[in-house]
């Protein structure tokens, strides 16, 4: 007779799931918890927009260019799951903190304050590279913020790796697809998360601090780390019961670069990756202020200025989010459409919510909600039907609209309230849902481009590779923004087109790749046309 595990329980899975998922959640609030209040950085903590951008590319700095991306998959390959899922809360934690400190009253003034603007200014090696996580006349809180912020962003990447790792080892051979794509539509619900309550904290009491905003992120990854901990408890009895060794897959083997590097399936899903990506995280670090300028926006009173508001549409967001996800798997017809109608009318509620408030952070909010009902759907079709290439293509078309819309549809609406809104929430609509492509047809799409063997040191490489783009454009908007609007002082005053056009530029040059990977796909017969299940 077989014995039972925790595994075989469809409760243990999903609540091994849900640790993780809450884990992620806490994260993605944390890394983007400054970019909402873009504007009270600078007013409160005199950072422009170089200096936002260069601590905001920071996360990825260690990643990138002491190669810690690397080495979290040989700690994760040699340690197992359980020890590096908790190792990776804790170094998220430790970074939190530190970004915390720099951003609070209790740094201005102080001997690190003295330090940092005395130090750091130039790094050998490093400036004439031009590569620098620091640079001359750069804010001491921003600097120390930066350092936090890289330290975190270690913990972070380690986190990703581990989790789907981890989803692996609960749900193989049963619901795995599901299950990733579950923590990933929760962990995309931290964006709009910290959207609507950085600001929020960040104004309670109507006295602005910065500093509540990281400290309400720095609660989230407390309880992120405590959600780890309790899931090594977990793992450790479900490696009891089964008395397996943890599964591990082949460490990165230098040895392996050159026979990755060699393959033209893998550079041009390597060009995708960063290309999207690129497009999109960066972007959201700047997309609440990019709002402000661009949109007419009248604050609510009463009710629609209260906190109270801030709680009621942050629960009608959820229940678009839930009922949106849970109609994909409703078999019965009757309750899948009443889920898909009541998904709808929480999101015009919502919305209409968003335009009373006159809030820039909520309208951006519902970026990941189409994505959180349609990856789901996306991912069956390529699964059941195919045409991942094609996918990839239409959504660098729709990457290059929604960036466009951005920088010459939206100014056009700059005194009108409504038309403005109507014309965002559309386009923010629309980009969610081009992003939700990639993990639909861009992920599934490596193990057919790359041996199998490989696939482990490939998909560190590709990370890698990513991870150069999410530290060079945030810096890039920061610097281009400065730039094209010399001796703009307000905050809410910035003029985006230029920047937005170099996003709509990556959109171009993705679109292309994926032309052509769809040729060489045709002509080699990589099988991205194919559907995953035959």
């Amino acid at each position: 007779m077989q014995k039972t595990t925790l595994r075989d329980s469809a409760a243990m899975r999903w609540t091994a799931l849900l640790l993780l998922a809450l884990a992620m959640f806490c994260s993605y609030i944390f890394m983007d918890i400054l970019s909402p209040i873009k504007d009270l950085m600078q007013s409160q903590r005199g950072w422009d927009s170089t200096a936002f951008g260069t601590m905001q590319g920071s996360e990825t700095f260690l990643n990138v260019f002491v190669f810690f991306l690397i080495f979290a998959g040989i700690i994760l390959d040699k340690m197992g799951v359980r020890f590096t899922a908790v190792l990776s809360g804790a170094v998220m934690l430790c970074g939190g903190i530190i970004k915390y400190y720099a951003v609070s009253d209790y740094f201005i003034g102080s001997g690190l304050e003295t330090w940092f603007t005395n130090n750091l200014n130039y790094i050998p090696g490093f400036d004439e590279l031009g590569i620098s996580p620091f640079y001359q006349g750069m804010p001491a809180s921003a600097k120390f913020a930066a350092v936090g912020f890289m330290i975190f962003g270690c913990g972070c990447e380690m986190a990703g790796i581990t989790v789907s790792r981890g989803i692996v080892k609960w749900f193989k051979g049963r619901e795995t697809a599901l299950a990733m794509g579950s923590e990933m539509a929760l962990a995309r619900l931290g964006v709009a998360t910290c959207m609507i309550f950085s600001p929020f904290f960040a104004k309670l009491g109507g006295e602005i601090s910065v500093s509540r905003s990281v400290a309400f992120g720095v609660v989230l990854l407390c309880i992120a780390l405590m959600m780890c901990i309790v899931y090594f408890f977990m793992d450790k009895k479900l490696d009891a019961q089964t008395g397996e060794a943890e599964e591990k897959d082949d460490p990165f083997k230098v040895s392996d670069i050159g026979r990755i590097l060699s393959s033209q399936g893998f550079w041009l899903v390597a060009l995708l990756c960063v290309l999207y990506y690129s497009a999109i995280f960066p972007f959201q670090k700047y997309a609440v202020n990019m709002l402000q300028c661009n949109l007419t926006l009248t604050p609510g009173e009463g009710f629609w200025a209260s906190n109270t508001v801030t709680i009621v549409q942050y629960i009608i967001m959820l229940a678009v989010a839930v009922c949106s996800f849970s109609s994909n798997f409703s078999k019965d017809k009757t309750k899948k459409y009443g889920l898909m109608i009541t998904a709808i009318v929480a999101l015009v509620v919502y919305c209409y919510m968003g335009y009373r408030r006159g809030s820039a952070e909520t309208v951006f909010a519902v970026f990941p909600l189409l994505a959180v009902a349609i990856t789901p759907i996306l991912g069956s079709y390529v699964d059941h039907k195919g045409k991942a290439a094609s996918m990839l293509m239409i959504g660098s078309l729709l990457l290059i609209l929604c960036h466009l819309t951005f920088a010459f549809v939206l100014p056009l609406f700059k005194g009108s309230a409504a038309g403005g809104i109507m014309v965002a929430y559309i386009t923010i609509l629309v980009l969610g849902a081009s992003f939700s492509l990639v993990p639909a047809a861009l992920w599934p799409s490596v193990p057919k481009l790359v041996d199998e063997k490989i696939i482990g040191s490939a998909y560190a490489l590709i990370f890698w590779i990513q991870n150069i783009g999410l530290w060079l454009f945030p810096l890039l908007i920061g610097k281009v923004l400065d730039k094209t609007n010399p001796g703009v002082t307000d905050p809410v005053a910035y003029d985006y087109t230029w920047p937005l056009v170099m996003l709509a530029c990556l959109g171009v040059a993705a679109f292309f790749i994926g032309v052509y990977l769809k040729a060489v796909d045709k002509k080699k017969g990589y099988g991205l046309e194919e559907p995953n299940i035959k």
